[in-house]
């Protein structure tokens, strides 16, 4: 699988080759040190001093590198298919190296932190309802008021915690509530949700 990069994704990574390759290796640490603790405005500051180049030209070339990083990571795609990625951005051979070394030394690390940035959802386990029906009241001898009450059991982590969540709501609340639902699957299956999905994973 080949890496497809936006016009302003070539732009950021363009400032590279300008630098040498071991200032390559460095934007690289710094990349992966954002990816853990976030950005710091005078690391980009200091590299810039020492390069001679703007603030931004920097901020770019770090950020460009760290999308590619992080997008060969989550797609964990081979070493060919990364170096074919690469050569489309017009690199020298030396620069591609490095590129690729950073990418083979990085993928674990930073599939690592990716996973842990990714909130766990609560995933579901298990639905009881009932249906109640009230019949009639004191002040009114003929009354018909449905209502489903829903007890929702949900595991909230890796160890097994659970937690309920009780709903209750009256039929056509409900039947509207599952149209929108089956109406939300059917957006999912189409082709171009699926090509969406594919390049999000």
């Amino acid at each position: 699988m080949l890496l497809v990069l936006t016009e302003e994704h070539r732009e950021h990574l363009s400032m590279l080759p300008q630098v040498e390759p071991s200032v390559v290796g460095e934007f690289g640490r710094i990349a992966l040190e954002f990816l853990r603790r976030g950005t710091s405005p005078k690391i980009y500051e200091g590299a810039a001093r020492k390069l001679g180049v703007s603030v931004e030209a920097v901020q770019q070339g770090v950020e460009g590198l760290m999308f590619l990083l992080m997008e060969s990571s989550k797609h964990t795609i081979s070493e060919v298919d990364f170096m074919d990625s690469v050569l489309i951005l017009g690199f020298g051979e030396e620069l591609n190296q490095v590129l690729l070394q950073l990418y083979q030394d990085n993928k674990v690390q930073i599939r690592r932190i990716l996973s842990q940035l990714i909130p766990s959802q609560p995933a579901f386990h298990q639905l009881e309802w009932r249906l109640d029906v009230q019949l009639a009241s004191r002040s009114l001898r003929q009354r018909l008021v449905p209502t489903v009450t829903m007890r929702l059991m949900l595991s909230e982590s890796e160890e097994g915690q659970r937690s309920t969540r009780v709903l209750q709501t009256d039929p056509s609340t409900l039947l509207h509530l599952i149209s929108t639902l089956e109406a939300a699957l059917a957006a999912v299956k189409t082709s171009h949700s699926r090509r969406i999905l594919r390049n999000i994973k």
